[in-house]
């Protein structure tokens, strides 16, 4: 059937034949094609660039025969789905099958991990699902991808393949809305043979496809939403009269239309006047950052957060940290014994990147802080708290501390619970992969348990604000960061959920929990000022993230509290910054590239001022100035400008996005406490290692 096409010239050929087959998909809403890797992946690029369609990978990897690698046996797939084929008459040693089961789910996770490089897998729920290799043999490795896709709940799932097996292709026919196996040679023996060019894909090929195939599909989205745009504004009005320009370099013409909206920087004690206006009565002001490292950021946020409190009666800070660390903090802030200065009290910030909060603008800020609550009532005070999740296996030691010193024996109860944890090792990361794949039990129910417990009212914990009711929300809170942590680490190995949205998710529950803690002595509603990275902070929905699926502090807190949540960005064309080149390396003072071209750094930057704040909410013609969508720069911990546009980057509308913007153009470096071995030195010069 339609042996026409063969022998396919090599995989990227076969894609493009493959693609003719599935034409009727094209300019199709929610389309998703989803490549096996290695070798499908060349033939996905095909599909997905033919199809206008985002381009994923999900990894599958088969189970040869102990000393017979060659033939499957069976094929596991992410979210821990085994699928094993009949074998009848045939005996194998359990422990060898084991023994190849283990080594392959190694090496799926690390490749999920090489060809994703810490994205998350995108949203498959309500899709329309294309899965893509480049034949189809036995059929094994194909269905576990079936399954692995169908726990995701997508409103279609296609099959498609260049050349397979006539009886395998009719055998998942029944399994799938559509299967399309566009040649069907008999007899079929191997893929490899209907191709004249069959080499094996590497590692690097998959990640350059997939980088490609993302580049391609942003400028193709960028090209739609623009026109979407324009079609929505109709007639725009004409920009706005520039004014005379004196800076010689700047040849943007909407920079110029900007650049009368701009409010400069000066460094006056009036700065954020005009910012604290826009906040006006708001309970929560979510105050951003471009990266994890800028000390201009720090400084000016913690700014910022001083006249709140003097001048809008803000009463709590909540940092992107975790919950027990943090803690400690607020006990310093707070004049209770424990830690003589500022620095002694961040010290409980020992997981990386410890920089983000061991740095000096925050010592200063503690520092600060204590001064200000001194002499102050425990309800009149200023609290400092985490609401990030990533503190697992201590805020268990919390939990089972404070109900040691309570009620022993809620504490017994509550370490068998825990010790469902215990062959982890207090290794996160190994319990989530042990748990997802099956190889270890999962301690959902032990913690949900847990979290019940402590959740219920209870006459010993007194009704007006003290300390003795804080530690019984700190620990009940520490029980709810376990419950979800749990499940954090349980899918960050899964496609199943995105690990982003419940991390944002619980720092949301965090946030809403301390409403509650801190308004519960009656009087006015408490007032939070929220730090956090632009990316948990703007609203996701208008960015690509949303497109991904993604949700966010920003888009949750304006769904849920409307103007009462205010959202401030940073951002900055060029300069330096405190990042790490990989996860859990010493921090570096890395140079900042300028802006990309058609960024909203390059067009800040081509305004000609240095440092300024642009008030985009209730401002409707400076809305439709920056209606376009432009890309944005988002540095977290990790910095890698030599992949800057693949992995700092992304699309954003953003008047959508943020409330109001403050910039930046030159910046420098996050001084840490702990600078460690490189960062005074910093990177390699520009010139390594050719000296030109």
């Amino acid at each position: 059937m339609h042996h026409d096409l063969l022998p396919f010239q090599d995989r990227h050929h076969a894609g493009r034949a493959l693609a003719e087959k599935l034409a009727h998909y094209l300019g199709q809403p929610n389309l998703l094609v989803l490549a096996l890797p290695r070798g499908g992946v060349a033939v996905g690029y095909e599909v997905a660039r033919a199809l206008e369609a985002p381009l994923d990978v999900l990894v599958v990897r088969k189970l040869g025969f102990p000393g017979h690698e060659e033939y499957a046996m069976g094929a596991i797939a992410s979210g821990g789905v085994r699928v094993m084929n009949p074998l009848p008459g045939v005996a194998l040693d359990p422990d060898a099958v084991a023994e190849v089961v283990a080594r392959e789910q190694a090496e799926l996770v690390r490749r999920e991990q090489l060809y994703r490089s810490q994205r998350p897998a995108m949203n498959m729920a309500g899709h329309t699902v294309i899965l893509v290799d480049d034949g189809l043999a036995t059929g094994s490795s194909m269905r576990a991808a079936i399954l692995a896709v169908a726990q995701q709940h997508p409103a279609r799932l296609v099959v498609a393949v260049p050349v397979g097996a006539e009886d395998s292709c009719r055998e998942l026919r029944v399994e799938v809305d559509e299967l399309i196996c566009a040649a069907m040679p008999e007899p079929f023996h191997a893929v490899g043979l209907w191709y004249e060019h069959f080499p094996q894909a590497s590692d690097e090929e998959v990640r350059d496809l997939l980088d490609q195939a993302r580049e391609q599909h942003a400028q193709a989205l960028r090209a739609a939403l623009q026109k979407k745009s324009h079609e929505r504004q109709q007639t725009p009005s004409p920009l706005p009269q520039a004014l005379p320009s004196h800076h010689p370099h700047t040849v943007n013409p909407l920079a110029d239309g900007l650049r009368q909206y701009l409010q400069p920087l000066t460094g006056s004690a009036q700065d954020y006047d005009a910012l604290l206006e826009l906040i006006g009565p708001a309970r929560f002001a979510l105050l951003g950052e471009a990266s994890h490292g800028t000390q201009e950021f720090y400084r000016e946020r913690a700014a910022i957060t001083r006249r709140l409190i003097l001048e809008k009666g803000f009463t709590a800070i909540a940092v992107e940290a975790d919950w027990p660390d943090a803690w400690r903090v607020n006990r310093y802030v707070r004049g209770l014994d424990g830690d003589a200065d500022a620095s002694a009290a961040l010290s409980g910030f020992k997981r990386f990147p410890a920089w983000m909060w061991r740095n000096t603008e925050v010592r200063d800020f503690v520092e600060w802080l204590r001064d200000y609550n001194t002499g102050r009532s425990p309800e009149s005070q200023v609290g400092f708290y985490g609401m990030d999740l990533y503190s697992l296996f201590t805020s268990m030691h919390e939990v089972l501390d404070y109900l040691q010193r309570t009620d022993p024996e809620a504490a017994q109860r509550a370490r068998y619970r825990y010790s469902c944890f215990d062959h982890a090792g207090e290794d996160s990361q190994a319990y989530g992969y042990a748990a997802s794949f099956g190889l270890a039990p999962s301690c959902e129910e032990a913690v949900i348990q847990q979290l019940r417990e402590m959740s219920r009212p209870s006459d010993d914990i007194p009704a007006t604000p003290g300390m003795e009711r804080d530690e019984a929300f700190y620990a009940q809170q520490n029980a709810r960061l376990v419950h979800n942590a749990e499940e954090y680490y349980r899918t960050m190995f899964q496609a199943r959920v995105s690990s982003w949205n419940l991390r944002d998710s619980h720092m949301v529950e965090t946030l809403q929990a301390l409403e509650r803690h801190l308004g519960a002595g009656g009087g006015q509603p408490p007032k939070i000022a929220v730090w956090a990275h632009n990316s948990h902070l703007g609203d996701a929905s208008a960015t690509q993230m949303g497109d991904r699926g993604e949700w966010n502090v920003g888009q949750l807190m304006r769904s849920r509290y409307g103007s009462d949540a205010v959202r401030i960005g940073f951002s900055t064309h060029h300069g330096w910054v405190t990042a790490a080149s990989d996860w859990d390396e010493p921090p570096q003072r890395k140079r900042v590239r300028a802006g990309l071209h058609e960024s909203w750094e390059e067009l800040f930057h081509d305004t000609g001022s240095e440092r300024f704040l642009l008030a985009l909410r209730d401002n409707a013609t400076l809305r439709k100035l920056v209606a376009p969508l432009r890309l944005q720069r988002a540095i977290g911990v990790i910095y890698r400008p030599e992949t800057e546009r693949q992995s700092h980057y992304f699309y954003t509308y953003l008047a959508d996005q943020f409330d109001a913007m403050i910039h930046i153009d030159e910046t420098s470096a996050l001084e840490p406490l702990d600078k460690g071995p490189v960062w005074h030195t910093g990177e390699a010069p520009e010139t390594y290692p050719s000296g030109m």
